[in-house]
């Protein structure tokens, strides 16, 4: 499947990874040591979300190659962040002409796993795009509690904890400093979240984005990914274990 809603950069230069690693949430020094993918997410100073990405290292990539595939709405904003943080660094950052393709059957030749949860398969960056699979991404991102921009990740409000992406290895903390670390450091060793992502029964019609309340008005978190009678929801967990609405649905807390 090639994705039209993704934007890809070629990365260039001796300094690209240690430059990433000082920005992202996630550990991409591995990478200079093979081809591999790595899911990391840009921060505000205060460790709210700006953008998430796939670092990419392909196999057939040249010396010191990296790729960026990012949703294409935050391309323009990620690029220009980067390009200010970038200073006197040796990075040089253009639009690649290569395609993304998806997929879940046997990976083809230079594919590499989707790093957030192998059920989402695999990931291919090609000159000429492969044919696309009848796949619900949609389905398969709601039963494995994977979030995206917009329906779940949103700019300058999302906290990436709250979100799954310890889960779903997208950060490290491990790796040292990075923007916005000191908040999401101190909400993972210092506080017990009491909200995040969860996976919900919809009994209804609803939307992307619904208010989800009690039944007294009370709210409880925001409706995300509706596929069918399932969903993904960002919910106040003191909140979430009686009955919820989202606009004339009903839901219910099913996993989180």
């Amino acid at each position: 499947m090639t994705d039209q809603s993704r934007t890809i950069w070629t990365l260039s230069g001796t300094e690209v990874l240690p430059f990433l690693q000082g920005l992202v949430t996630n550990d991409v020094l591995p990478l200079a040591r093979g081809p591999g993918a790595v899911w990391a997410s840009l921060l505000t100073p205060q460790g709210k979300y700006l953008a998430d990405f796939f670092v990419i290292h392909r196999p057939d990539a040249h010396e010191g190659e990296i790729l960026i595939d990012i949703p294409a709405a935050l391309a323009p904003a990620t690029l220009r962040r980067l390009t200010m943080y970038r200073l006197r660094a040796d990075v040089q950052i253009g639009e690649s002409a290569l395609h993304v393709s998806r997929g879940l059957d046997a990976p083809p030749q230079g594919a590499l796993p989707d790093p957030r949860d192998p059920a989402l398969g695999w990931r291919l960056y090609s000159e000429t795009p492969l044919p696309a699979p009848e796949v619900d991404w949609d389905a398969l991102r709601v039963a494995h509690l994977v979030p995206e921009y917009p329906q779940e990740l949103v700019p300058d409000d999302s906290y990436i904890l709250e979100m799954g992406f310890e889960r779903l290895h997208g950060v490290d903390f491990r790796k040292g400093c990075y923007v916005g670390q000191e908040v999401t450091a101190r909400m993972k060793h210092k506080t017990e979240l009491r909200k995040g992502l969860a996976q919900v029964a919809v009994g209804g019609a609803a939307s992307p984005g619904a208010a989800i309340t009690l039944p007294d008005g009370r709210e409880a978190g925001r409706l995300g990914t509706v596929a069918g009678d399932r969903a993904l929801a960002w919910l106040r967990m003191d909140r979430a274990e009686g009955p919820l609405l989202a606009g004339d649905a009903n839901l219910r807390l099913l996993a989180r």
